[in-house]
């Protein structure tokens, strides 16, 4: 049995001249595991998109385009979705199906790391955010964060503003990484989606196709290392029901469909039919 490892990425941007030490989730790309010798990265489920790079590209040329057709104003973001789940119930199986229901577009943890992590697409969100919001990056975070917020590495302003600008790029639903957390929370909807280690296991076996077992011994690890970026970029020990406006159970909403139909009509209901396309 071949134990878990995490794919490396390459060096991050540098500020001021200085490199920064990044820990392994603040490099480039997301997080890829080895379960049973098949390579899982949270949120597969064995519908084919597009690349990481290609979904970024996408989104930074769209945020060009709009500035030379002069769009970019300083006008309120639509309201986000932001999906914070324990790895493996299926929430981003979810977010693609509410998504074309309101005309959102789903933004991941994939794309949200390769944005960050890539010193030439993180200076471009900077950019964005500063032009958007002059000169008011460490007056956000300060509000995200608080004191402690000026301690963290520039990964965590990176993640910032890309969320920010994507947010206001168009109506977006976000999935991991705590999306939730930076964005402003009266424009949020936040949904958290928990499972049993029995569904989760269940779940990645029949997607990856390897044995319970293997799946058994290696999903604390992942869940470590999801504690581990929450615990260093928010210092939070852990999710708290009360961060949220919805929390779904995938062990009784074991559908995805149900869980989308919740969602929707939650989004709906909070901030109007108007809210949708």
């Amino acid at each position: 049995m071949q134990g878990i490892r995490v794919a490396s990425g390459r060096a991050g941007p540098r500020r001021e001249g200085i490199p920064l030490v990044f820990t392994p989730w603040e490099k480039e790309g997301d997080m890829a595991f080895q379960i049973g010798g098949v390579e899982y990265t949270p949120g597969t489920y064995g519908q084919k998109r597009k690349s990481v790079a290609e979904l970024a590209g996408h989104y930074i040329r769209e945020w060009d385009q709009r500035r030379l057709e002069g769009k970019a104003k300083k006008t309120e973001p639509a309201p986000s979705i932001c999906f914070s789940r324990k790895i493996g119930v299926g929430a981003l199986e979810v977010a693609e199906i509410v998504a074309p229901q309101i005309g959102y577009r789903v933004v991941d943890r994939e794309i949200l790391e390769h944005i960050s992590g890539q010193a030439e697409l993180s200076e471009k969100t900077v950019a964005m955010f500063d032009e958007r919001y002059r000169g008011r990056v460490n007056e956000f975070l300060a509000l995200a964060f608080g004191e402690k917020a000026f301690i963290k590495s520039d990964y965590t302003r990176n993640l910032f503003s890309a969320a920010v600008s994507i947010a206001g790029l168009a109506p977006t639903l976000f999935v991991g990484r705590g999306i939730h957390l930076l964005l402003p929370r009266d424009r949020v909807l936040a949904v958290r989606f928990i499972g049993s280690d029995a569904q989760r296991i269940q779940r990645l076996s029949g997607i990856l196709g390897v044995p319970e077992e293997e799946v058994e011994r290696e999903l604390p690890k992942i869940d470590r290392e999801q504690h581990d970026f929450f615990r260093s970029v928010y210092g939070k020990k852990d999710a708290s029901a009360y961060e949220f406006d919805l929390v779904i159970n995938c062990d009784m909403i074991h559908e995805p469909a149900w869980a989308a139909a919740i969602v929707v009509q939650a989004f709906r209901e909070k901030y109007g039919e108007a809210s949708s396309a």
